[in-house]
């Protein structure tokens, strides 16, 4: 069957080498976090594929090394919903990495039924914000002393429709899938304002992006009548590498030409949300984290 492009790919390309810099790609071992990475090592980059499953992560990590000859990638075990799986992940980089120049954080679930993570969280708020808020915590040296580096976190158009429930982060007073899903996204466009703020000075560098409508697994948790609409309108829909765009815009675009904090989109600063915005419930989410993670990060 004829693969049908999407209305909204952007028109932009780069030249840009990475070679001697280090990538980390989170859920790497398929959709746009695979696509992401066989770009980020055709560029030269060594790359590493944090994924849960390693048997995918592996099989991903030989499909690249497979059609680029030279690619340095590896993939490593990681669990976004499980504090303890981070850590050791953590453990891992700093012990076998000399510097890291570009942490994705790309991993994500959608729309799932209520479900906990290791740690107790609800399992969307967990593994999209908390899970990567944590490992760029645990990360951050590295990436301080790798700078000038990046930190790339994945969100959506969804978060436009997201509020942050302090009062109920867990959602367990009132769950809805798809509000927690909105609630999720909104937190990664929230960290990324107060990020930036925090590690500009270090020479790290934050951005958020929005990848579009891509035909990925993420809807895998969907209606099914919702995941035929979907299909049905599949020129509505990106490819997975199409989705990875503008993470690869935000990635090897000079600095002068980005801005630390902002929101991309169709690799352009893209309009953000009201809520996207709120400085004030960006600090306040970030005390929030830190004390669900009990860590302390000024």
């Amino acid at each position: 069957m004829q693969t049908v492009r999407s209305l909204f790919v952007p028109k932009w390309s780069s030249d840009v080498r990475l070679d001697g810099k280090t990538a980390i790609v989170t859920g790497g071992n398929t959709g746009i976090g695979k696509e992401t990475a066989k770009d980020l090592a055709g560029r030269g980059a060594r790359v590493i594929l944090a994924c849960r499953d390693m048997v995918k992560g592996e099989q991903a990590a030989g499909d690249i090394l497979r059609e680029m000859m030279g690619a340095k990638v590896v993939a490593r075990q990681l669990d976004l919903a499980d504090t303890k799986s981070i850590c050791l992940f953590a453990e891992n980089i700093y012990n076998t990495e000399k510097a890291l120049h570009y942490l994705i954080n790309n991993a994500g679930v959608a729309m799932c039924p209520y479900a906990k993570t290791v740690d107790g969280y609800e399992m969307q708020f967990g593994v999209n914000h908390l899970g990567h808020f944590f490992l760029t915590f645990l990360l951050l040296d590295l990436l301080k002393h790798s700078a000038p580096s990046r930190i790339i976190n994945v969100s959506s158009g969804a978060h436009a429709m997201g509020k942050i429930q302090f009062e109920d982060l867990g959602g367990e007073k009132d769950y809805h899938p798809v509000r927690a899903y909105a609630q999720s996204k909104l937190a990664n466009v929230l960290f990324t304002r107060e990020l930036a703020k925090r590690t500009e000075v270090l020479g790290v560098m934050a951005y958020s992006i929005d990848p579009g409508m891509v035909n990925t697994e993420i809807t895998r948790h969907f209606r099914r009548p919702l995941v035929g609409l979907i299909k049905n309108l599949g020129f509505l829909l990106k490819t997975p590498a199409e989705g990875a765009y503008t993470i690869i815009h935000c990635t090897v675009t000079p600095e002068n030409q980005l801005l630390t904090g902002g929101y991309y989109k169709d690799c352009a600063s893209a309009y953000n949300t009201r809520a996207g915005q709120d400085d004030g419930t960006a600090l306040k989410l970030w005390a929030a984290s830190c004390h669900l993670l009990s860590i302390r990060w000024r």
